[in-house]
């Protein structure tokens, strides 16, 4: 599993114009499975653990409100960066990417982020 996590890490790192941070983190638990910035004053597990609050109030509003509806992504946007919440089908963790906005494509960011997060619900 470590393997796979480096691999997307860097895949992202690489391939992502304007990567800043990304984390994956469980949602039961908090816990970062891997995590990883560009940016040395930048924590990806710390927002990652306060963006995970905003995942549990997000799903408290879809059973208050009794919609039949799953979170694909939370998008936060920033005045310099993008935050974007990508959670897995089964719910069970969601990543965290955190890129500059003026260097970064949104469409391809959010695409990118579905394809690794259908990928690595495969091997968690």
């Amino acid at each position: 599993m470590a393997d796979f996590l480096n691999t997307f890490v860097n895949d992202l790192k690489s391939n992502l114009s304007g990567f800043v941070a990304v984390a994956v983190t469980e949602v039961k638990t908090g816990m970062s499975y891997v995590s990883n910035t560009l940016d040395p004053s930048f924590d990806p597990e710390l927002a990652s653990a306060y963006n995970l609050e905003v995942v549990k109030a997000k799903l408290n509003a879809i059973r208050a409100l009794k919609l039949n509806e799953k979170i694909d992504d939370i998008l936060i946007t920033l005045n310099s960066q993008i935050h974007i919440i990508n959670l897995a089908e089964n719910g069970e963790y969601f990543v965290y990417l955190a890129v500059d906005s003026s260097k970064a494509n949104l469409g391809m960011a959010r695409a990118t982020l579905r394809k690794y997060t259908a990928d690595i619900a495969s091997k968690l």
